[in-house]
């Protein structure tokens, strides 16, 4: 018997792709959307080989395109009788240094990973609502807690809107609708976003030790967690209070 519905952007790859996985594994039905729907249609297979029972349904979505969020969230409800976990996790990690000629970069950053990410939180909302419950997870980033040099400067920016939606809600108290809200702030762990840095930054994880941590920490509806606990607890609370001197010499 299921456990109930999930639903995950940004499934084709990456996190996404690795959380469907686990959460298949705990015995969770699937709605995964992503652009790349022949990675999807390869995961489904991957799955359905090792879970024959779970139901796991496929959607094409990108996520700028902001109609199409909304239709294909509702759509799944309708499809499956609800959605018990909504996964806002589809990005990108493009961008460049601020004043040096690639605001095309850094907005499409700001347009995927902040307003298709409101888009999304909407259109879980919209279901959670109607439904009086939920499970809202905002996939954030450790490099939200402060401002960011150069390259990350608007990817960080937009995790810290990311985590800024998700804490209005948890000041909205929707707990008390029914609704959980969920903010993971992944540190560094292997994924194709960042596979050409992986090797040469400190405390980088395989994807499934990573992504296992923050099923984890999503399972337990915790509302905030730094993942993996070690060493983002003690280092993510340095970089969120220590003076931005401190925070050159560490990030």
């Amino acid at each position: 018997m299921s456990k109930g519905t999930i639903l995950i952007t940004g499934a084709s790859s990456g996190l996404g792709e690795e959380m469907a996985r686990q959460f298949a594994d705990l015995g969770y039905d699937l709605a995964l959307c992503a652009r790349r729907t022949e990675r999807l249609e390869a995961l489904k297979a991957e799955i359905a080989a090792r879970r024959p029972a779970t139901r796991v349904e496929l959607k094409a979505l990108d996520v700028d395109d902001h109609d199409a969020v909304f239709r294909v969230f509702h759509e799944f409800a309708d499809e499956l009788g609800g959605l018990d976990r909504v996964i806002v996790n589809a990005g990108l990690g493009k961008g460049a240094p601020l004043g040096t000629g690639r605001f095309d970069a850094n907005r499409q950053t700001a347009m995927t990973n902040f307003v298709a990410a409101l888009a999304q939180t909407e259109a879980a909302m919209e279901i959670f609502r109607a439904q009086g419950s939920g499970h809202l997870v905002m996939i954030s980033s450790i490099s939200a807690l402060r401002g960011m040099r150069k390259t990350i400067t608007t990817y960080a920016a937009t995790k810290a809107g990311v985590a800024a939606l998700a804490e209005g809600l948890l000041n909205e108290n929707v707990k008390a609708k029914g609704i959980d809200v969920s903010i993971i702030y992944p540190g560094y762990i292997r994924s194709e976003m960042n596979e050409k840095v992986a090797q040469q930054t400190k405390f980088m994880v395989d994807t499934h030790t990573g992504v296992k941590a923050m099923v984890d920490a999503i399972e337990k509806r915790r509302e905030k967690a730094y993942v993996p606990a070690w060493p983002w607890a003690p280092l993510g609370f340095a970089l969120k209070n220590a003076p931005m001197s401190v925070v050159r010499k560490l990030f």
